[in-house]
């Protein structure tokens, strides 16, 4: 059950409620205009294998990022090994130009274009998908574009956290994937690594969702708080104070998107 906490911060987990289903493609959206929220969204997508439908971006930036294959299982089986393949590949198609697409990585969809995922199996596939501003519609399928092959652009909007230098900020590190530098100047996606402890309240100004991708801790606005743990879907409203406390032993990692676009290392002391 989602957790509202001050100021309107809100926390809910990845698959609460029912999805959208249409072909192999199931849909949870947990944050957006109707939860709530200005102009920012958020939302689950998992694709089975085979080739999904179409889904038309209409007139804002979506920014996604594929999770590994074995997160899923890891999350929900901590202190089990998990047999599937490794992380694999793959195809991501963008009005019928193909790329091959691994785990860990950002992807920026322009407004107006067409994305299908050819998931060749065996397991299902987890996107994390951001829209601003939000549509606040369904989502629109179209019939999916015939492929045209792999694609030869020579900025593809694709963007591997392994390839992102780490920006250090304090006793922690943040790693941009999607900004202006691949083309959306509207929104900032990032990685970032958070040690045990808490740091001061702080708070920025601008909309922000955050998915906690591993470890665990308490998400805190103002004076309330909340347990996170992988799955964990944050709302934080444009200047609500906060802090994301990492109670474990080991780095807490999180998934962010922003908007209006800047730098995850801009914030204010509460």
């Amino acid at each position: 059950m989602a957790i509202t906490l001050e100021g309107g911060c809100r926390v809910s987990e990845m698959r609460e409620g029912e999805p959208l289903i249409e072909g192999t493609l199931r849909i949870w959206n947990r944050i957006g205009r109707a939860t709530g929220a200005q102009a920012i969204s958020l939302r689950v997508m998992e694709f089975a294998p085979g080739l999904s439908p179409g889904i038309r971006n209409e007139d804002c930036d979506e920014i996604l990022y594929v999770l590994d294959k074995q997160w899923d299982f890891e999350r929900s089986n901590p202190n089990e090994v998990s047999t599937t393949r490794g992380s694999g590949w793959v195809n991501l198609l963008i009005d019928g130009e193909t790329y091959d697409v691994g785990p860990d990585t950002g992807i920026y969809l322009r407004p107006g274009e067409t994305l299908a995922i050819n998931n060749s199996g065996p397991d299902p596939i987890l996107f994390i998908s951001s829209q601003c501003p939000d549509p606040d519609r369904a989502p629109r399928f179209v019939p999916e574009t015939p492929s045209l092959g792999l694609s030869s652009a020579a900025q593809p909007p694709l963007i591997r956290l392994s390839d992102r230098a780490a920006q250090p900020t304090a006793d922690r590190w943040y790693r941009v994937l999607v900004d202006d530098e691949v083309g959306s100047t509207q929104v900032t996606q990032f990685v970032g690594s958070i040690p045990p402890g808490r740091a001061p309240d702080h708070f920025h100004n601008y909309e922000e969702v955050l998915f906690i991708l591993k470890g665990e801790g308490r998400m805190w606005a103002g004076e309330t708080n909340t347990p996170v743990v992988p799955g964990s879907c944050i709302y934080l409203p444009k200047g609500q104070v906060h802090c994301v406390e990492n109670t474990g032993k080991d780095e807490l990692r999180l998934l962010g998107v922003f908007y209006p676009a800047g730098s995850p290392s801009v914030r204010y002391d509460a």
